[in-house]
């Protein structure tokens, strides 16, 4: 399969965050998008789940070819899209178990049921491996969760779920060494011929635990430079600083950035 941004240009409540960005992910791929603060990497993330705060001022968004501009947010994970959220929401009143379970069941054909027991059996697991205690099932959806707690839940969920394509947006922020490495080991072990990964960070230390085999960087709402694992160092060593000198870009500048001035821009 295929994930495709093309010439997108995304606004939020009238100002512009994304001006121009073309991207194509293939399953069995994990890219990595980095960039300072307030760049776009989220909004890129949203805007492909669909959420309805983020206008599609021009461009389009391709799954397979076939666009998901129109197509709701319940629409878009049916067809494989997950986001791991930088800031996850709680839901008092909804169990972490009933959430997945309706979640899985959505996704389901007319023709299809849910097998519970094995359903049980594999949350259970999967819960275990995360490190999420017996309760879990049972704790309403994120309510009194450590940030690290519910990071790890979303990535029980992306486990539980099994996309086919996986935003996961700043998911090593709030978590600890250990939950990290917890985290960034399953993560790994997901990767898959059929699963396409987008990993959203400010740090080299995820990349630590998994590898990407493109990483990009954004800057101004624009993917500026697409390299190898080689620009995730020189980032951790010099910062943003250097592609800004290298590529001549201003902060304050509104304007896309062409191949012509921006010779770096095709992949390594």
């Amino acid at each position: 399969m295929v994930l495709e941004f093309k010439d997108l240009y995304v606004s939020v409540e009238g100002n512009r965050i994304l001006k121009g960005i073309n991207l194509k992910i293939m399953s069995g791929e994990t890219h990595a998008i980095m960039g300072p603060n307030g760049t776009g990497k989220s909004t890129l993330a949203q805007v492909c789940m669909g959420h309805p705060k983020y206008k599609v001022e021009s461009g389009d968004i391709l799954l397979d070819g076939e666009s998901i501009i129109d197509l709701s947010v319940d629409e878009r994970s049916r067809r494989g899209i997950f986001l791991g959220m930088q800031n996850p929401i709680e839901v008092p009143g909804v169990t972490n178990f009933d959430f997945i379970k309706s979640a899985i069941q959505k996704r389901m054909r007319k023709d299809e049921h849910l097998r519970i027991g094995k359903f049980i059996l594999k949350y259970e697991s999967a819960s275990q491996d995360l490190d999420m205690g017996k309760g879990l099932a049972h704790r309403y959806l994120n309510q009194g969760f450590s940030g690290g707690e519910k990071k790890r839940n979303e990535i029980l969920q992306m486990k539980m779920l099994n996309p086919k394509f996986a935003f996961l947006d700043e998911i090593d922020s709030g978590l600890d060494v250990d939950a990290l490495k917890l985290v960034g080991e399953h993560v790994t072990k997901q990767k898959s011929a059929d699963l396409g990964l987008i990993l959203i960070t400010h740090y080299q230390r995820l990349l630590d635990y998994i590898e990407p085999d493109f990483v990009h960087i954004m800057i101004n709402g624009q993917i500026v430079k697409t390299g190898n694992t080689e620009l995730i160092t020189k980032i951790d060593r010099e910062g943003y600083d250097w592609v800004k000198t290298e590529l001549g870009i201003d902060d304050e500048d509104d304007k896309p950035y062409s191949l012509g001035n921006c010779p770096t821009k095709s992949l390594v």
